[in-house]
């Protein structure tokens, strides 16, 4: 049925069952080109009015009849649009891509909504990811090529793997730190970043020294800031400036030319405060090039923090220079949902460089893993989701999983790990030969592995005792130092921290590594106390290193105190530590007073040897004399320096093979008694700092192997003990660098399930995860009768 409107300008109203009947009518009638003004359901069926700017072009069809006209109403009608004129063509444009926008938006929608109707798990999914915190942008494009007909397991294995792979981090630190420069930790007010700084310090000093490092601060709003990192100067030995302005960055950095590296601890702003543009301006027009790295707040909303990248990486644009370097996320154990953090750094492309997740310095800040990373994103608890909008607040839905589904799903989980397993070990034992050659030549590789084997073995063997099994290390530790050193043994202490059960204090773990004074590498680590922290020396207790024949000599990191140098040269315990070049101290050559640095101006140093020094050709030589260290201004006694008091100190420097330039002193004291050369005790220092990672990998192998801490209990002690064994292989192994060292890596990695890089190392708790794996692989194929055939082994002696 149709109506005649307006007499003027026709108009029509058409009625018709459905809407593409009315639509029909519309065409028959007043010809391809009519306009529709409206349409809308009423009681009758679908009601349209259309128009058409020119006379009506044809009859209508037999079926429709010419609609007749009606007379003006005496009052206007409001549900009709009157016409629109020539001026009002752009408004009517607009208008209709409005309604296209939001008709694509709409069926934008309905597909994905078809979408989880068609994969429910698809809808489980995209709420697990934003309810750890990721945008519905990115979580929508996680999922957009998930395939159909995944559990939810697989389904999560899947948004991970993206997830890790979009992630971009920091590949490789040891190249960020021996490429040393000038790095500016920059973020809003609270965010961290003068402890930040202090934890970067630590790092380096444990690297490369105190002397190799200075700290700035441009904070001089914030009452205390620079008496803060002053402080933490202080503890580290390293030298702390305050700059005001661009001026006084310029001079200073031009007097820290001579430092491996330099940080930055700048002032707080609001991302919101124009001067973020002016400070930026200030570090990139330095005299020195400045990496900027801009600390995350993992407690901050999405928003918030995409205010600060925003600010903080367009903010400078017109400087030369002037993007990020990466970001540090900052406050990760305060955070509720920190998968913001991961979609902040995906979506601006900002290399992560550590993650801080809490306040002791230098223990809470580390380098970032891919996996793990993404992995602690969904292990994140909340005990509130207030501000997470659920399926009731969406007025949504999700397909149930049920219990029958759920019980489906673990039965599915179970059974592809189960195949897996066994097409595993089919594949092993179809290429057992291969296997065995890597067994082969992981036990003869002098690395301990069929040591550390055959304790594995006994694991779970109850009639191995605590106490025999640590006989039994330290049997093996004196035939290693037999074979492997050849006057002295050195030993380096340290501790790891063990996180307590239940909420419980962490409890600390305090173990000596054991090194060869001809290689410097590592070879036992026979004994572990759970008390300390205590003093180098009283670690390796008992008579078993005096069985040895070979004196200990403990590397320190820094120098002891004048009183337990006493206690130790009474007792006989030999010791060498890192100084720094301030250190005061008596010339007992000529008995002038000063400092280490004024004493190295005058020594006779050795004939230089060729080296390289930050990928430089330099010459290094050494000088050596005999010093008294002095008491600290305002604590000198009356005593007077006698000879028993003196001690070696060993000066190496290294100076430039062209320009013949200093480029880096180091200075290390040693107790008198030593006997090695000069040349050996300059090597000590950095054979000591290249062991310090051991007690990292130590504690990967305790949580590995023996979980959370009960140091009450036998079973568990015996499992450090074990523990401590498989480090101390996977740690030979990695510095290993024979051509069956880079096979065995690669085995092990794989087995890992980590994929290996050319020219790249594998990190240890890759290779401590592998060797546990391979071990396991090793004992069920041997069980399942499969002749692996290895060359004989040492038999361990039995406790």
């Amino acid at each position: 049925m149709t109506t005649h409107l307006t007499p003027g300008t026709p108009s029509y109203r058409f009625t018709a069952p459905s809407s593409r009947e009315a639509l029909r009518l519309v065409r028959e009638t007043l010809g391809p080109d009519a306009i529709v003004l409206s349409n809308r359901v009423t009681a009758g069926g679908v009601e349209v009015v259309a128009t058409m700017d020119g006379p009506v072009a044809r009859e209508a069809a037999p079926v429709a009849p010419l609609p007749v006209p009606i007379p003006p109403p005496t009052l206007p009608l409001q549900a009709v649009a009157p016409l629109p004129t020539v001026d009002d063509g752009n408004s009517l444009l607009r208008e209709i891509h409005s309604m296209r926008g939001m008709i694509e938006e709409q069926l934008a929608g309905m597909a994905w909504n078809e979408h989880q109707r068609r994969d429910p798990v698809r809808g489980h999914l995209l709420r697990t990811l934003l309810g750890a915190g990721f945008s519905a942008r990115l979580a929508k494009d996680i999922l957009e090529n998930l395939p159909t007909g995944l559990s939810h397991a697989c389904g999560m294995d899947h948004a991970r793997a993206e997830l890790a792979r979009r992630l971009p981090v920091l590949e490789d630190e040891n190249a960020l730190m021996d490429e040393g420069g000038v790095y500016a930790l920059m973020g809003p007010t609270g965010v961290g970043k003068t402890t930040t700084t202090a934890k970067l310090a630590a790092r380096c000093v444990l690297r490369f020294g105190a002397d190799k490092l200075a700290l700035v601060t441009t904070d001089s709003y914030r009452i205390g800031a620079y008496e803060q990192l002053r402080i933490y100067g202080q503890i580290l030995g390293v030298s702390v400036h305050a700059v005001k302005d661009a001026a006084d960055l310029a001079h200073v950095l031009a007097g820290l030319r001579d430092k491996h590296m330099v940080l930055i601890d700048t002032v707080g702003m609001s991302q919101r405060d124009r001067a973020v543009s002016d400070q930026i301006a200030m570090l990139c027009s330095a005299s020195r090039p400045v990496k900027r790295l801009l600390l995350l707040n993992a407690s901050s909303h999405g928003d918030t923090l995409n205010e600060v990248v925003e600010a903080y990486r367009h903010g400078g644009k017109a400087a030369k220079g002037s993007d990020l370097a990466g970001c540090i996320f900052t406050k990760v154990d305060e955070a509720t949902h920190p998968g913001v953090l991961l979609d902040m750094a995906i979506r601006h492309q900002l290399p992560v460089h550590y993650i801080s997740s809490g306040q002791k310095v230098p223990e809470h800040l580390m380098l970032v893993d891919r996996r793990a990373l993404v992995d602690s994103v969904f292990h994140a608890k909340s005990r509130s989701a207030l501000f997470v909008p659920g399926e009731a607040d969406l007025d949504e839905r999700p397909a149930p999983l049920g219990n029958e589904a759920e019980v489906a799903e673990a039965e599915a989980v179970n059974e592809r790990l189960r195949a897996q397993c066994q097409q595993l070990i089919r594949a092993l034992t179809h290429n057992a030969q291969e296997l065995a050659s890597n067994a082969s030549a992981l036990a003869n590789g002098q690395i301990g592995f069929e040591e550390t084997r055959a304790i594995w073995r006994r694991l779970c063997d109850a009639k191995l005792g605590e106490e025999a099994l640590a006989q039994t290390l330290r049997s093996q530790a004196l035939a290693d130092i037999h074979a492997g050193c050849s006057d002295y043994v050195l030993a380096v202490t340290g501790d790891t921290v063990l996180a307590g059960e239940d909420g419980a204090d962490p409890r600390v773990l305090t173990s000596t590594v054991l090194l060869s004074d001809r290689t410097g590498r590592p070879f036992a680590a026979p004994q572990q106390i759970l008390a300390g922290p205590v003093q180098a020396g009283m670690s390796l207790s008992g008579d078993w290193a005096q069985k040895s024949g070979k004196p200990f000599v403990h590397l320190l990191a820094r120098l002891p105190a004048a009183a337990l140098i006493e206690q130790w040269r009474s007792s006989g315990i030999q010791w060498a530590a890192s100084a720094t070049a301030a250190l005061r101290i008596l010339d007992t050559g000529n008995g002038t007073p000063g400092t280490l640095a004024k004493m190295a101006a005058g020594l006779t140093f050795s004939t230089p040897q060729a080296t390289t020094y930050r990928r430089r050709p330099a010459w290094v030589s050494v000088a050596e004399a005999l010093v008294v260290v002095r008491p600290l201004a305002g604590n000198d006694t009356s005593d007077a320096h006698g000879e028993s008091s003196s001690l070696r100190c060993v000066v190496r420097r290294i100076v430039d093979a062209d320009s013949g330039k200093p480029l880096a002193h180091s200075y290390m004291l040693a107790s008198n008694g030593i006997q090695a050369t000069a040349q050996q005790l300059a090597q000590w220092p950095g054979w000591r700092i290249a062991a310090e990672p051991y007690f990292k990998l130590l504690k990967q192998g305790i949580v590995q192997l023996a979980g959370e801490v009960q140091p009450e209990d036998a079973t568990m002690r015996k499992q450090w003990l074990i523990a401590g064994q498989a480090s101390t292989t996977v740690f030979r192994l990695q510095y290993a660098q024979d051509t069956w060292a880079d096979a065995a890596r690669k085995v092990l990695a794989r087995l890992a399930g980590r994929s290996v890089r050319p020219g790249r190392p594998v990190p240890g708790p890759v290779l401590l995860e592998g060797l546990g794996k391979f071990l396991v692989l090793l004992d069920a194929l041997e069980s399942d009768g499969t002749d692996l055939s290895p060359q004989p082994r040492r038999v361990m002696a039995q406790a």
